[in-house]
């Protein structure tokens, strides 16, 4: 059967990116969204890899930030700085869902303000309910989040594969992203500066740390960074973390639906990055429905990043617990940052989204006898006495 009225829930990047691309083509979209354009408690960076996929989020008129500079800071407190040759462009995230739902709406998708009850997709066509009525498409997308209810003939995810995240809008400003790494916490604590107050918060794993005790973490970085918390909001969230074998064996896709952003569970579990998974699949669910064969969106988000998240899952334990030379993985390298210029512009590279994981262990071992090299001269190297004041000078 040909599909062509499509139903998606949840208006958040993914399902909005989709719908527009969807009713552009000529299909009948409608979106359904109880939060519609919200606040959603996270950075709202867009890496270097979003902005040329998607060069109007950088050159629209909407309020925004661009950022190129990022402070490290390891967990016993030494810092680094890199300076990035991509800026990461952030959003408030209710401007972004703003802006995507109403190029969506401009497409031609229809847009309805409503929460979906139940899903039942055992039929032909799948079935929800909304506004108090049992709605029917063709095809259905859920784009409703990690903790989503709708699930339909594929499992949850499980508690180790998502990760709590709290903290604060804060009214302040700043020019650099903070990110402080914390002792035995498999997550991190962010700064993130947004065009009018900063989003502050911390996030870790949900099977391995209680929200009191990422409470903590973040207060105490709050005290040593004098940021206060006077007139802030407070947010918590729950996202998604894939482990490896999550992202390899998990289904995403039947004959009458399939899942995007983070429902999928596609986001960095390194870096935490999201918006870029969410974007990007919901364009590769947009193209295959679009030339008629939804059967290869899977195949198709494999290819083009879901692999590479794989490697990044692969890495993540040894990132935030592991040891090289007798310290911890995230302090040792912060030094090599602050020390090394060719280890420096390689990380960079990874956060700005040039540097994908499948390329990195050999870009790392390939660049590695000249990153020690600099550490070692920046250790040895003399220091330059100051020149003693002539007569004149005197």
């Amino acid at each position: 059967m040909p599909v062509r009225r499509i139903a998606i829930v949840g208006g958040g990047p993914s399902g909005a990116l989709c719908g527009e691309r969807l009713a552009s083509a000529g299909f009948e979209v409608t979106l359904f969204d109880e939060h519609l354009a919200w606040e959603k408690p996270c950075g709202g960076g867009l890496t270097h890899k979003a902005l040329l996929n998607y060069p109007f989020l950088l050159n629209g008129p909407e309020s925004k930030k661009l950022i190129q500079q990022i402070e490290l800071i390891s967990p016993n407190g030494r810092r680094a700085h890199l300076c990035l040759d991509h800026p990461i462009v952030i959003y408030s995230r209710a401007v972004l869902n703003g802006l995507l739902l109403d190029r969506a709406e401009r497409a031609g998708c229809r847009i309805i303000h409503s929460r979906v009850g139940s899903v039942d997709v055992s039929g032909e066509s799948p079935s929800f309910t909304s506004e108090n009525a049992i709605q029917h498409a063709d095809f259905l997308i859920l784009a409703s989040g990690a903790r989503s209810s709708f699930f339909p003939a594929t499992r949850a995810l499980e508690p180790a594969d998502l990760e709590m995240t709290l903290g604060y809008f804060v009214p302040s400003s700043a020019d650099a992203i903070q990110v402080k790494f914390v002792r035995g916490l498999q997550g991190y604590i962010w700064s993130f500066p947004r065009c009018d107050h900063l989003s502050v918060g911390i996030c870790g794993s949900l099977n391995r740390h209680t929200s009191r005790e990422l409470h903590q973490h973040l207060a105490q970085f709050m005290h040593e960074e004098r940021i206060s918390a006077d007139g802030a909001r407070f947010y918590s969230h729950v996202l998604p973390s894939p482990r490896a074998h999550t992202l390899a064996s998990r289904r995403v896709a039947g004959h009458n639906w399939a899942l995007i952003g983070d429902a999928a569970g596609w986001v960095d579990p390194i870096t935490g990055e999201g918006l870029y998974y969410a974007l990007r699949s919901g364009e590769l669910l947009a193209e295959s429905l679009i030339s008629g064969q939804p059967e290869t969106y899977p195949h198709r988000v494999r290819d083009d990043f879901s692999a590479d998240l794989e490697v990044a899952a692969h890495i993540a334990r040894t990132f935030y617990h592991g040891r090289f030379l007798g310290g911890s993985v995230t302090t040792r390298m912060i030094q090599f940052i602050d020390r090394s210029t060719t280890f420096s512009k390689l990380i960079g590279d990874l956060f700005c989204g040039a540097q994908n994981y499948t390329s990195l262990k050999r870009r790392l071992w390939s660049q590695f006898a000249t990153s020690l090299a600099e550490v070692l001269d920046s250790i040895f190297r003399p220091v330059k006495s100051s020149p003693r004041p002539s007569p004149e000078d005197a």
